[in-house]
């Protein structure tokens, strides 16, 4: 407890000695007065709260860092077995980049699993270019062990997109002229000599097999003729289409034959999007529907006339009445313009359900096409004015 002392009291007069004694003695007090001094604040509580905070935003950055790594590495469906998928690999390109490859591909669940794996296997660095075709229910380490040895030397490869034209002229470079151009173009030339094996050529008559050159990754043995190929790709066009479903088609009045025609154009006009794809089925769809304006009869296709030009057409190319011109000609192109792959075939048997007539692709700043879809015409114009 304070110690008590007896009040010192001041003369009206001043009595230095007195108040110097006074002052002394006060200072003593002060000095063993426990009431004078203040106690000191412990640090603890700080230093805990700091850590609790470290705690919990640490765990905020975990959680968002976790959340980022799982919607950034989303599964995909897998192909299934039985189908096949073909990628390139560029030059240097790392496991990431053909692990995006793979998972758009389908091939993989998820890019990340497959750059994870080959860091686990040490063989970055072992990728090799070139071009694969993989099966579906392929394993991780099947597929970077092929990756690691090299494509297959005795593979063929057919682009999505190409024409017969280019087919021939591709097998006829692989096999160093065993097998000719023309060769190739003549057995491929009247669909009639092969509709009694494949029941998809029914309605090709005695037109070429334009279309049905299924485009994928071929091993052509040396004893392979011209009519051998053809009917390896008419083999692959069965099992690959195998499983789709023609029925819209031919609620709109379509043959097998006349959507693979449709399915060549979306080949042509429309980007790597399935989105994408299914709208400009739809737009074409629509034209040839006409809902009975006879503006809308005509499916006004660059593709079509450039097929017949061999490039893209002027405005005066476009005024002609030639049978490729869809311009000047309502409905579809006497045959398809290229083979169509899977997911073109795809988006014309299950098309978007729109009501546009028009789009306008252009390229964005950083390169990529961007597609604009209409319903009138006048929004049309309105995209790219």
């Amino acid at each position: 407890m304070p110690q008590h002392r007896k009040q010192v009291t001041y003369s009206q007069r001043p009595n230095h000695a007195a108040r110097s004694a006074h002052a002394r003695g006060e200072r003593q007090f002060r000095t063993y007065d426990t009431s004078y001094i203040r106690p000191k604040k412990s640090k603890a509580p700080a230093i805990v709260a700091a850590v609790l905070a470290v705690l919990v935003v640490g765990g905020l950055a975990w959680g968002a860092l976790t959340l980022f790594n799982s919607c950034s590495a989303q599964s995909v469906e897998l192909l299934a077995e039985g189908q096949e998928a073909t990628i390139t690999v560029a030059e240097g390109a790392g496991a990431k980049v053909v692990g995006e490859q793979l998972a758009e591909a389908r091939l993989v669940s998820n890019a990340g699993d497959f750059t994870k794996r080959v860091n686990e296997m040490g063989v970055d660095s072992q990728l090799k270019p070139g071009t694969y075709t993989f099966a579906g229910g392929m394993s991780l380490d099947a597929i970077i062990n092929q990756l690691t040895a090299g494509p297959v030397a005795n593979a063929l490869t057919i682009p999505e997109g190409s024409t017969l034209e280019a087919v021939a002229q591709s097998v006829a470079t692989f096999t160093e002229n065993r097998i000719t151009a023309d060769a190739f173009t003549a057995a491929a030339s009247d669909a009639s000599a092969y509709a009694a094996d494949y029941d998809f050529l029914a309605d090709a008559g005695t037109n070429s097999l334009e279309g049905f050159l299924f485009p994928k990754t071929y091993e052509i043995g040396d004893d392979a003729t011209a009519e051998s190929v053809v009917r390896m790709m008419l083999d692959q066009f069965k099992t690959e289409t195998s499983g789709l479903d023609w029925s819209y088609p031919q609620s709109q009045g379509l043959t097998i034959y006349d959507a693979v025609k449709l399915a060549s154009i979306v080949e042509r006009e429309s980007s790597g999007d399935e989105q994408i794809r299914a709208q400009v089925a739809s737009v074409f769809y629509n034209r040839l529907n006409n809902f009975g304006d006879p503006n809308y009869g005509f499916l006004q296709s660059d593709a079509t006339t450039a097929y017949e030009l061999g490039h893209d057409p002027t405005p005066e190319d476009i005024k002609n009445p030639t049978p490729f011109n869809t311009y000047t000609n309502t409905g579809l192109p006497p045959t398809p313009i290229c083979s169509p792959g899977l997911d073109c075939l795809q988006a014309v048997c299950n098309p978007a359900q729109t009501n546009y007539f028009f789009f306008y692709f252009a390229p964005d700043e950083s390169g990529t096409m961007q597609y604009y879809f209409s319903e009138t015409y006048e929004e049309h114009q309105q995209t790219f004015s």
